[in-house]
């Protein structure tokens, strides 16, 4: 009798964890470390020193691959990694368990053709420094406050759709006159030297930026072409060059006037905030009122105590008076001191002391009386007595000018000896002489 053969036994499912852990040993095993080359895809760095990116082929195929770079070996690259730029990766395939996606461990990044690029950037550097180009002493102060920003720039670029945001927020009254150009190609050189050229010579704006989005370095390369750095060193105009990333740096942000971070920033270094300009002014003319008041109240002081002064002219004369007798005291008693000194000399020379003293006193009397006649003079009763009358208002203040009345108005009229009420008819100002 056969019996009957038993089936093997099944094997048991895999756990995920398990399944993922066992395809990133295989992986492991059976690639070990390679090396990859294509472009950098979202890349970011987060607080912790790792950096996070995707790869992917240079040609535009939709293939992708995830790769992580600690911080370990983050801190050993010597560039600034950033979008669009070509690169050769060297690291280990695993399997990221969290998300069961396939991933590239990154231990090492190399940027393709940096080197002889960079060179050639020193290179140019050294010897456009040499001759001047970004010698600090030629640069420029920029305008504080323009009336007119001029941009080159591409008009489809991002960056020009920063700028003129920047701008219509801090300074919307600021007129902005676009050169546009070429930023980037084998033909961006040539129409970024046309454009720069071309704002110098209409000479119709105060201010000029130069903006670009940032890229890698073969993409920022028409800026570090040797005819625009010579063309924006050689523009009339004060230049501000904001291209690419705070991190990038070309030959023409060290020709400029001054170097913005980025095109935002350009916009904001050439263009004050509007309302703080307003606050400021709004500032000044507060000091400029304050100060005129002050000036006015001084002024407005002084011609009260004149005015005082003058309405009592006769207080100099009793100040003079009584100082003339106290002089008269005093030459009583120095005369009488003397005489009691020179009791026994002849009564001739008593006499001629007396006869002197006689005529001082005559003299000071008379110059007395001058100054009294001359005090007089300056009455204005006196000349009320004369036949004349000054003409007050209702309040009491003397009507100085025709101007000061129209007709209806109630006058007074003072003489010497009594004053009228009376009514203006009509007032006929006096024609100015030809």
């Amino acid at each position: 009798m056969i019996e009957p053969v038993s089936a093997p036994p099944a094997r048991a499912p895999w756990g995920v964890a398990a399944l993922l852990l066992a395809t990133g040993d295989a992986l492991a095993a059976r690639f070990g470390a390679v090396a990859v080359r294509g472009e950098l895809s979202g890349f970011t760095r987060a607080a912790s020193g790792h950096c996070y990116f995707s790869l992917k082929d240079a040609g535009g195929a939709g293939a992708l691959l995830r790769c992580a770079m600690f911080r370990r070996s983050a801190s050993l690259l010597d560039f600034q990694a950033a979008d669009g730029q070509q690169v050769d990766l060297r690291g280990r395939l695993g399997v990221y368990e969290a998300r069961g996606e396939l991933q590239l461990v990154v231990e090492s990044m190399q940027r393709v053709g940096a080197g002889s690029l960079y060179e050639e950037f020193l290179r140019l550097r050294a010897r456009l420094q040499a001759l001047g180009l970004f010698d600090v002493a030629r640069k420029r102060p920029i305008e504080a406050f323009p009336r007119a920003i001029g941009i080159v720039t591409s008009p489809g670029a991002a960056a020009l759709r920063d700028v003129l945001t920047a701008l219509q927020r801090r300074a919307p009254h600021v007129r902005v006159v676009i050169y546009p150009s070429l930023v980037q190609g084998a033909e961006a050189p040539a129409a970024l030297v046309a454009a720069l050229q071309a704002a110098g010579r209409r000479a119709e704006v105060d201010t000029l930026l130069l903006v670009r989005g940032g890229g890698a370095l073969e993409d920022l390369w028409a800026f570090n072409d040797e005819r625009v750095v010579r063309a924006v060193a050689a523009c009339p105009l004060p230049v501000v060059c904001g291209v690419g990333h705070e991190t990038d740096v070309t030959l023409c942000d060290l020709a400029a006037d001054l170097r913005a971070p980025t095109p935002t920033a350009a916009a904001e270094l050439a263009a004050p905030l509007r309302d703080d300009a307003l606050a400021a002014l709004q500032a000044r003319q507060a000091g400029l009122q304050r100060a005129a008041q002050r000036v006015l109240q001084q002024q407005a002081q002084r011609v009260d105590t004149l005015g005082l002064r003058l309405g009592q002219p006769g207080r100099a004369l009793w100040g003079q008076a009584e100082r003339l007798n106290a002089l008269h005291k005093r030459l009583q008693q120095a005369l009488a001191q003397r005489r009691l000194r020179h009791a026994g000399e002849p009564g001739q020379r008593a006499q001629r002391l007396a006869a002197a003293v006689g005529r001082q006193l005559q003299r000071a009397a008379l110059q007395l009386d001058a100054s009294g006649h001359r005090l007089q003079a300056l009455n204005p009763e006196r000349v009320l007595q004369r036949g004349y009358a000054w003409v007050e208002a209702a309040d009491g203040r003397p009507v100085v000018s025709v101007q000061a009345l129209h007709p209806g108005q109630t006058v007074q009229a003072v003489w010497a000896d009594g004053r009228a009420g009376m009514q203006v008819q009509r007032v006929e100002p006096l024609l100015p002489p030809v």
